[in-house]
């Protein structure tokens, strides 16, 4: 493991690709191997358990690629399952929950925030823990949002099933008078335009990848790990089930980017 050893970043499916296009804007000189868990996404409804076993796999495959750092791009497996797994992997980890409670309190002005993640990342309060760790005065409301992934996996970004389950979900998150509101799951920001347009330029909408990128960045220096080479990098991806839906959503977000996607079950 050295400076121009890649960086793991995994995620559902294509959520993650929304840390990666931070990644690439931020930290452009960095390799990557990114691993996509759509054989078993959604992950909202899956137990600890099966998470846990699914992370660990997950981990064992970046391990075989090398990897200096791992980035846990997705909101379900930052709130259940990283916070087990700290310490017991010789690499630095960090997840998306932290870095989105820390933009959320940063933004809000009324302290009233409003967060939108899986079922999964709902129940274990994980957002509301964070955010009140460093505010306590700050209410938070946290809604489940089961129908999002499915529909954003299969590449639907638009439309009257987006609008409806965006109503459904925002509504009563604006009575509450939230003035931010954290996008809890990676999958989400690619559908910032309609949450945006229905919740209002008021809103202040928190994608955590931002964040967790410049997190990222303060682990790679601290440790040495910070890759100026100045060699051109290395982008790989991997998925344990579909690659042609992840191939054709991935590009919408980060066009030639994803040239190839190659399938490695770990089951």
């Amino acid at each position: 493991m050295g400076k121009e050893s890649p960086i793991g970043i995994f995620d559902s499916g294509v959520g993650g690709l929304t840390v990666v296009k931070s990644l690439l804007e931020r930290l452009p000189g960095e390799s990557f191997v990114y691993f996509g868990d759509t054989a078993h996404v959604p992950y909202g409804n899956k137990t600890e358990e099966q998470l846990m076993s699914y992370a660990r796999n997950i981990l064992s495959f970046l391990i075989d690629k090398g990897v200096k750092a791992v980035v846990v791009a997705c909101g379900t497996h930052s709130s259940i399952t990283l916070p087990r797994l700290e310490g017991q992997y010789s690499f630095p980890m960090l997840g998306v929950v932290k870095a989105g409670a820390r933009s959320a309190n940063r933004l809000s002005r009324n302290y009233k925030i409003g967060v939108i993640a899986t079922q999964a990342t709902v129940s274990s309060q994980a957002y509301t823990r964070e955010i009140q760790i460093i505010n306590p005065s700050c209410e938070v409301f946290e809604a489940a949002c089961h129908k999002f992934v499915p529909l954003i996996e299969s590449g639907v970004l638009e439309g009257e099933e987006i609008q409806g389950a965006i109503r459904e979900y925002i509504a009563p998150l604006l009575e509450n008078r939230v003035d931010s509101l954290v996008l809890g799951c990676t999958h989400y920001p690619f559908l910032s335009s309609p949450i945006k347009e229905f919740a209002g330029c008021d809103i202040e909408l928190v994608d955590p990848s931002f964040e967790t990128i410049e997190e990222l960045r303060d682990i790679l220096i601290r440790d040495n790990l910070f890759n100026d080479s100045g060699d051109s990098p290395i982008r790989q991806f991997y998925v344990s089930g579909n690659d042609e839906s992840f191939y054709k959503v991935g590009r919408v977000l980060l066009g030639d980017m994803i040239q190839s996607v190659k399938r490695a079950a770990l089951d």
